[in-house]
């Protein structure tokens, strides 16, 4: 698609820009991109490291001639935030589908969930969830999982940095997880409830952190929106 004349307050978007959205639940990282395209009328537009539509916080989005930069922000260390639900499962390893395999969780203890967090803290292998964009035969595997077909991937080495529960109030469990490029925290949860032998989903996640970047110094994309609009006006307004 060829690239149109954009409005003169506008060029920078077409020359490169850094943008910082706090996305919002349930809006998927190609719903950002597509209206920041729509907003700024720029073609090529880019983010840095998909988040699912349940969860929320720092994405980052490239444009014009910054879309390069892409990689080298995909490939920072991230910090999550959120909850995991102990005592039951579900087959996309998060609330995207029906809770099901509920065991008593009784028998649980702080001093129990606390230290299973150490089976994970370190290198790791970690298998992607079925119902996920990695592609097999050049077709994302979640399109296969939703129709009933087994999926099988490999698992891949990952590092998380830190792993902690910061509260406990069960069935739910709050944690904070600092962690390489290529962490599922979808698999996480599900490994980190297997491992306490009661299964485990991810109820809710928000990312925090990408390198030295927060979710903190972020905008809204209404904010960005109004943001854009104004600057449009004002450049018609010394036009005038």
């Amino acid at each position: 698609m060829r690239q149109k004349e954009i409005h003169p307050a506008l060029q920078s978007f077409l020359d490169g820009q850094v943008i910082f959205i706090d996305k919002p639940l349930r809006w998927t990282s190609f719903d950002i991109v597509r209206k920041i395209r729509n907003i700024t009328r720029v073609i090529k537009v880019g983010h840095a490291g998909t988040l699912d539509p349940l969860a929320t916080g720092l994405l980052i989005v490239c444009t014009g001639k910054f879309t390069k930069k892409i990689n080298e922000f995909m490939g920072m260390e991230k910090e999550y935030t959120g909850t995991f639900t102990l005592g039951a499962t579900t087959p996309t390893f998060d609330l995207e589908s029906e809770p099901e395999n509920q065991l008593p969780i009784d028998h649980l203890t702080d001093e129990s969930i606390h230290e299973a967090t150490k089976l994970f803290t370190g290198l790791i292998m970690q298998v992607p969830p079925s119902h996920s964009a990695i592609k097999q035969e050049g077709k994302p595997v979640y399109l296969a999982a939703r129709k009933g077909i087994e999926v099988v991937l490999e698992p891949r080495p990952v590092t998380i940095h830190h792993f902690s529960i910061e509260k406990i109030e069960l069935p739910i469990v709050h944690f904070k997880v600092v962690c390489s490029t290529g962490t599922y925290i979808r698999s996480l949860a599900n490994d980190f409830g297997k491992a306490l032998g009661v299964g485990g989903y991810m109820s809710s996640l928000r990312r925090t952190r990408i390198g030295d970047f927060t979710a903190a110094n972020a905008q809204s994309i209404d904010n960005f929106e109004v943001a854009i609009n104004r600057l449009k006006l004002l450049e018609g307004q010394s036009n005038t």
